[in-house]
């Protein structure tokens, strides 16, 4: 018994263990090739401990980055990064509200951010993989990639598979209630013989007409949808279609498209570049979601505003420039700038604490970036950087009722007392 540090870990009685292994050809009886832990050699990589509270790992942080991996890839003499572990859960959406009735408090119609982030104190298990794009394509000529995600049952070398995510919110929202294990259990190839109907005549427009006709919403009339066929099963022609598409859903990602750094990203991606369903590549963001997917990319918001005519003419969808949200807005402020990107666990313990975030934003009904916050325990000190002229208002959020006192402005921070 006793603390975990990144030095110490003899208190631990049990160590979480993962595998590895690239398999070239059919998933199931092609060619597999383990990775191998770089520190001994062997195929098994530890997972460090799920974060208890701050008494067990005083350095969560510490111990938690030596299980960062830079791990040797077969057929190529690049490297790669891998880690597992518990992280802030990066997803951000108002789920009660949007799954009773799309019962957004302030309708699907207002502000970006002003209601609650449903998953903002808690934690996932992710697999955080980086690769160098080198070892995912084809070929030199071939840029663009396609991936899907699995999960199967196994019993002795019997394999079935259960689940499959690819493009958010299709398996949840687009697939139909009777055909969701069929969806689960099906690969892409099969989704325009089994599936296609969902895509095509969706009913999530017509469910948001119902109930928000009065606030303006009203459903495309273009029969059948070729727009969410290209976003969902096809990709986009000129930007992420490859050559000789075979349709099926799945992200794909144009490598050859570069990265946008990431104080200049677009949480609306490609469709910030989209009026009236023409798309001006100078203002959109073109290494944004759809063209694969980034953490800080607001898929929620983005496809409630497809899935309503963004990409079509006004003469088939009049309002398809409307600004639809979640209300629960996610932009890459939220995560880190290095491997692995997501942000550090929530503790455990102490239990009276206060998950808190601090935004920046021009005006109370605009739009606002989050900012990181600095907090002195001893002094219960909340500091951010001094907002510039671009951005006058800084709003507090927290998970509790939490009062803010004694107000101090330096020439680069604001700090307040948290009461």
């Amino acid at each position: 018994m006793g603390q975990i540090t990144d030095t110490n870990n003899g208190a631990l009685l049990v160590d979480q263990t993962y595998t590895l292994t690239v398999i070239r050809g059919n998933r199931r009886t092609g060619t597999s090739t383990p990775i191998l832990n770089p520190k001994d050699g062997t195929p098994t990589f530890i997972k460090p401990q799920d974060n208890v509270g701050n008494k067990t790992f005083p350095n969560y942080d510490a111990y938690a980055n030596q299980y960062i991996y830079e791990v040797a890839l077969p057929g190529t003499a690049k490297k790669g990064k891998v880690f597992v572990d518990q992280r802030k859960d990066p997803f951000v959406v108002n789920l009660g509200e949007t799954f009773d009735l799309i019962n957004i408090s302030t309708s699907p119609l207002g502000p970006e951010n002003a209601n609650t982030d449903n998953l903002a104190d808690k934690n996932v298990t992710p697999l955080v993989v980086e690769l160098p794009k080198e070892f995912l394509v084809s070929g030199p000529g071939q840029p663009i990639i396609g991936g899907w995600s699995t999960a199967s049952t196994v019993k002795g070398d019997v394999y079935t598979q259960v689940s499959r995510l690819g493009m958010p919110l299709v398996n949840e929202v687009v697939i139909g209630v009777k055909d969701k294990d069929k969806f689960n259990a099906s690969e892409p190839k099969d989704d325009l013989a089994k599936f296609v109907d969902y895509i095509t005549h969706p009913t999530l427009p017509v469910i948001i007409v119902l109930l928000y006709k009065s606030a303006g919403a009203i459903a495309p009339t273009a029969f059948p949808r070729a727009d969410l066929v290209a976003v969902f099963a096809t990709s986009i022609a000129t930007l992420n279609q490859p050559p000789g598409v075979a349709a099926g859903e799945m992200q794909r990602l144009n490598t050859a498209v570069a990265a946008t750094p990431r104080n200049l990203q677009n949480n609306l991606g490609v469709i910030a570049g989209v009026t009236k369903g023409v798309l001006d590549a100078s203002k959109a963001d073109l290494a944004g979601f759809p063209n694969g997917r980034r953490p800080g990319d607001d898929i929620a918001d983005i496809a409630l505003r497809v899935v309503m005519g963004k990409l079509l003419t006004p003469d088939v969808a009049p309002p398809g420039d409307a600004p639809f949200t979640d209300g629960a807005t996610v932009n890459t402020t939220m995560f880190d700038d290095a491997f692995p990107y997501l942000r550090p666990p929530i503790a455990g313990s102490p239990n009276d604490s206060i998950t808190i975030s601090t935004e920046t934003g021009k005006s109370v009904n605009g739009s606002f970036n989050r900012v990181k916050p600095s907090y002195d325990s001893a002094t219960r000190t909340l500091t951010v950087p001094k907002p510039d002229a671009a951005s006058e208002i800084i709003k507090v959020k927290s998970d509790r009722p939490i009062g803010l006192g004694g107000v101090t402005v330096t020439e680069n921070s604001v700090s307040a007392k948290v009461q």
